[in-house]
């Protein structure tokens, strides 16, 4: 079955992968990493599991093996040090078994842009954005040789909202949400699904690093159930997933606005409401 997809919409189709390929995960340890893990196992996906901690993925790695019988590889790695993270570059562009990238590490830190060092915001943005983009990088160029695959990337809605007061890291998401649909612009036609899934707030360790108590926050969701709406999105191939948005047809207005000005921007003089008046 073709689908043909609109980036301006986030209803789909189900057309779920033909093949059981492995999965990859980033920051796999805990919190939506550990939960994508434990529900691609169910599936029956082998997985490679990559974070900091191996000791908590070793945990999850022998559980998920006993429960689920699937091969699960580790790769302790820090995505901010290069060379950690060239190892799991490696590993994508030369693994043929690993047919999903669930791009979920990331992080948070406190404070206003002016209380922030410049060195924690550089570790913020070399996690949340490089690191993403360049495994992203690693693996799509085999996916598309292949003709299938996805490539899952963790956004927030944060990233839709400058008024939420996050701004280096609502930035950091504003990226991945952009990347995620060029991406499904240029991928799709060659068989590789990518999806951008936007969390609101979710009941994670990324708060507590952030210096926030999430038992002070309303409306939290629950990881379990932000993973479960998430692969819903997957199975639909929705290239925009927001789990807690309740009316799609929000999402698509926002889009249909936002194409409805492409064509205005191929003027070749400014717009008269700029022209100097003699």
């Amino acid at each position: 079955m073709m689908i043909i997809m609109n980036i301006g919409s986030i209803r789909r189709e189900s057309n779920p992968m033909t093949a059981i390929p492995s999965v990859l995960i980033t920051g796999a340890s805990t919190g939506i990493g550990a939960t994508y893990a434990e529900r691609f196992a169910r599936r029956g996906h082998d997985l490679v599991l990559v974070a900091r901690d191996e000791a908590l993925m070793e945990s999850l790695a022998a559980r998920l093996r006993q429960e689920n019988g699937v091969t699960i590889d580790i790769i302790r790695a820090d995505l901010t040090q290069p060379a950690e993270l060239a190892t799991v570059e490696t590993r994508l562009r030369d693994d043929a078994r690993i047919g999903v990238l669930v791009n979920n590490a990331g992080t948070a830190i406190g404070g206003s842009f002016i209380e922030q060092s410049t060195d924690e915001v550089a570790r913020l943005v070399a996690l949340n954005t490089t690191a993403l983009l360049r495994l992203a990088s690693a693996i799509a160029p085999r996916l598309a040789k292949a003709g299938e695959g996805a490539i899952v990337n963790i956004g927030s809605v944060v990233g839709l909202a400058p008024e939420f007061g996050m701004t280096v890291y609502g930035a950091t998401k504003a990226f991945v949400l952009f990347l995620s649909q060029g991406l499904s612009l240029e991928l799709e036609p060659k068989g590789v699904y990518v999806q951008a899934v936007l969390p609101a707030t979710t009941r994670t360790e990324i708060w507590e690093r952030a210096g926030a108590d999430i038992n002070t926050l309303s409306n939290v969701m629950e990881v379990g159930d932000l993973v479960d709406a998430a692969l819903v999105g997957f199975d639909r191939r929705e290239p925009v997933t927001i789990p807690p948005l309740p009316d799609a047809g929000q999402w698509d207005a926002l889009q249909a606005s936002r194409q409805a000005m492409l064509p205005n921007f191929g003027n070749a003089h400014p717009a008269e409401r700029y022209r100097t008046v003699a």
